[in-house]
């Protein structure tokens, strides 16, 4: 792993979402989701629920399975963190949900899924909602598929309509309407 360490900040939320990993551009940009699958991630949210990637970060704490750049494949594309690596950066997490005591989890890829799910299969999970016990808290889990640029999941069928789904669904969550009622007060006080 690569160091520094990308956070998204100190935001207090009832809504944690789960990536991966920092990508090469992250540590550099210093924030997760900084780069070409941000801009795909925040547009969903925008699209979907209507907050911009400004009022996301400002609201939704952001976290990851690692915590620090994995580096690159041999053969190109980011490295998938290996198991030793998450059971290293697993305490953080396991903390993060102690304190936050999150409504709605939203773990991003097949690895971010994986710490919550058990699913062989994008298709298995994404557009569903699940209640889970984890860290000692239960809370409500909507998996996303990755929006990477990398891979076509989300944009050819069945994944593009079951992302629409879990966008629907991420959208109708209790701690998500609170959000997105938040960000509309701030538009009317700031306008």
């Amino acid at each position: 792993m690569h160091k520094p360490v990308v956070s998204g900040g100190p935001i207090v939320s009832k809504v944690i979402l789960v990536g991966q990993a920092p990508g090469d551009k992250e540590p550099v940009l210093g924030r997760p989701f900084a780069w070409t699958a941000g801009k795909t991630l925040f547009k969903w949210f925008e699209d979907a629920i209507g907050i911009n990637e400004r009022e996301f970060r400002s609201h939704i704490y952001m976290a990851a399975v690692c915590r620090c750049f994995p580096g690159k494949k041999p053969a190109g594309g980011d490295r998938v963190p290996s198991r030793d690596e998450v059971t290293n950066c697993a305490d953080w997490r396991d903390r993060e949900l102690e304190i936050l005591q999150p409504a709605l989890v939203i773990p991003v890829g097949k690895l971010g899924i994986s710490q919550f799910l058990a699913a062989d299969r994008l298709d298995e999970v994404i557009g569903k909602q699940f209640r889970v016990k984890f860290a000692r808290h239960e809370f409500d889990v909507i998996p996303l598929p990755h929006p990477s640029g990398a891979s076509p999941w989300h944009r050819i069928e069945p994944g593009k309509a079951l992302l629409q789904r879990a966008m629907k669904l991420i959208a109708r969550h209790p701690a998500m309407r609170e959000i997105k009622a938040a960000t509309q007060c701030e538009r009317t006080t700031a306008g």
